[in-house]
């Protein structure tokens, strides 16, 4: 029992709850350096295939759950138990202060600092109402047989109290956050809809009191994906237009910018990427439609060149085929190799290699729709060389073998975006400002005690005063010398 109040002490003591507040963004430092699996799995995985040994070590201790971690939790908890611990007492012995008297007038002003004495032909009662009424605006003070003592400052207290309740006020949102929040990214190409529903995020992370079945129901159609870049290739301006449609409410229209994001009850919709989505069209042998749609390439650099791939298993009486390459928008022959000189779509060229086999996607295994598993796959060669399909707007070729034709339709765009939805957003940003309301006035309020003592000898009133600051007060004598002039004006 004596070691359980020992560790009680020393964890509501101010040092180790700052100790904790410190070691917390410690902790969290880990969470900026690896891929985390709430925000980027394939990140994660990528991480895990390069770093074979150090990688199943990292994730065991939970580095890429960083925030979930129960080390992290460990911190979090301790902390916040010992903020709790700091500040219920002192909530109290404030409180108690705040209804007591201001101290009793000190017998001798000879020991503070500040100090003034003079004479005034004022009865000591004109004195002590002098002082009173222009103590009663900034000062708790109160009249004594001793003299008149007063106390101002009560509000810095008040003020380091706020701080650390808005801390706790962080600490309680961030950890509803994190269990009432959901977010996820999703690509959407232009012409096309996305419903607010699991099945339509190509990743999905939520909290766990959040029901993936009642999220907030809306859906929105990508209209157009703009952009503009300068001559030189430099990014000038991305915005979407969507249609968005609400439960009961009207179609309207929205635009979706990198720093505007839209919001629809609650939810938050940012854009965080675009780029081309060739519309291709593969039929078999047997001139069968075996696949259609766009296909988003991935952007690798500022000209926009993108990578993709197409995968097409439903073929009847042959094998499945896949298509890896790159996207060139504004493509130009250099030396016998294509390159792309521009993002916008000035010379849209396709350059693809053939593949045929097993994609694997009948094994059950989760596939990364932008990677082609060549595993089970031979590429296909003509005369000992690999193919390689070239294509622009409007093109189709024959494929080798009599696998069947490869259109390019046309090039639509996409917008990469990110959804979240966050109800703790609001009591964070409330608590956020309540601590910096709180940390300024902790800082900057003075904490002041004034006494003034008037006694009448031989038919004059002789006023003596003393002031005392907690801490260094540079405006503490001006103070004194402002309460005294009224007694010096009067008299």
């Amino acid at each position: 029992m004596v070691w359980l109040r020992w560790a009680w002490r020393q964890l509501t003591s101010m040092r180790v709850a700052l100790m904790l507040l410190l070691l917390l963004a410690v902790a969290a430092v880990p969470g900026s350096f690896f891929p985390q699996r709430a925000q980027d799995p394939a990140a994660v995985a990528a991480f895990l295939a390069e770093n074979p040994r150090v990688g199943p070590v990292l994730d065991t201790l939970g580095f890429f759950e960083v925030y979930s971690s129960p080390w992290f939790m460990a911190v979090y908890t301790l902390l916040f138990a010992s903020l709790i611990g700091c500040i219920l007492p002192r909530i109290a012995q404030h409180w108690r202060a705040l209804r007591s008297d201001p101290p009793r007038v000190p017998r001798n002003f000879s020991r503070f600092e500040v100090r003034d004495e003079f004479t005034t032909p004022a009865p000591p009662a004109a004195v002590y109402d002098a002082v009173l009424g222009r103590l009663r605006r900034t000062h708790r003070a109160r009249l004594t047989p001793e003299g008149v003592t007063a106390e101002r400052g009560y509000l810095r207290e008040t003020g380091n109290l706020v701080f650390h309740l808005a801390l706790l006020g962080i600490l309680l949102s961030f950890g509803y956050g994190q269990l009432a929040t959901y977010r996820g990214q999703a690509v959407v190409i232009e012409g096309e809809s996305f419903a607010n529903a699991v099945v339509d995020y190509d990743s999905f992370d939520a909290g766990r009191l959040v029901d993936p079945a009642s999220l907030t129901p809306f859906t929105f159609r990508l209209e157009a994906m703009e952009a503009r870049f300068s001559e030189t290739g430099r990014a000038r301006y991305f915005g979407a237009t969507v249609s968005v449609t609400e439960p009961g409410e009207p179609a309207r229209t929205a635009r979706i910018e990198p720093n505007e994001p839209l919001d629809v009850r609650g939810t938050r919709v940012y854009l965080s990427g675009n780029g081309y989505a060739p519309r291709l069209e593969v039929r078999d042998g047997a001139g069968n439609l075996a696949f259609s749609g766009p296909v988003p390439f991935l952007p690798q650099d500022d000209a926009y060149t993108s990578t993709g791939v197409v995968k097409v298993p439903d073929v009847v009486g042959q094998d499945q085929l896949g298509f890896a390459g790159q996207l060139l928008p504004s493509a130009i022959d250099d030396g016998g190799t294509l390159r792309s000189v521009h993002p916008s779509p000035a010379n849209p060229v396709l350059v693809l290699q053939l593949w045929r086999g097993d994609l694997g996607l009948d094994d059950g295994v989760p596939q990364n729709v932008y990677q082609l598993d060549v595993t089970g796959m031979t590429r296909v060669e003509e005369d000992g060389v690999p193919v390689v399909l070239v294509l622009a707007p409007g093109d189709t070729v024959e494929l080798p073998d009599g696998l069947g034709t490869l259109s390019f339709v046309d090039l639509p765009r996409f917008a990469a975006l990110d959804l979240r939805h966050d109800p703790s957003l609001d009591w964070l940003l409330g608590s956020a400002v309540a601590a910096m309301v709180g940390l300024m006035g902790s800082l900057f309020i003075p904490r002041r005690r004034l006494w003034v003592r008037a006694v009448e000898r031989d038919g004059v009133t002789v006023v003596s005063a003393a002031a005392l600051a907690r801490g260094e007060d540079a405006g503490l004598t001006a103070e004194l010398h402002s309460v005294l002039k009224a007694v010096k004006e009067d008299g």
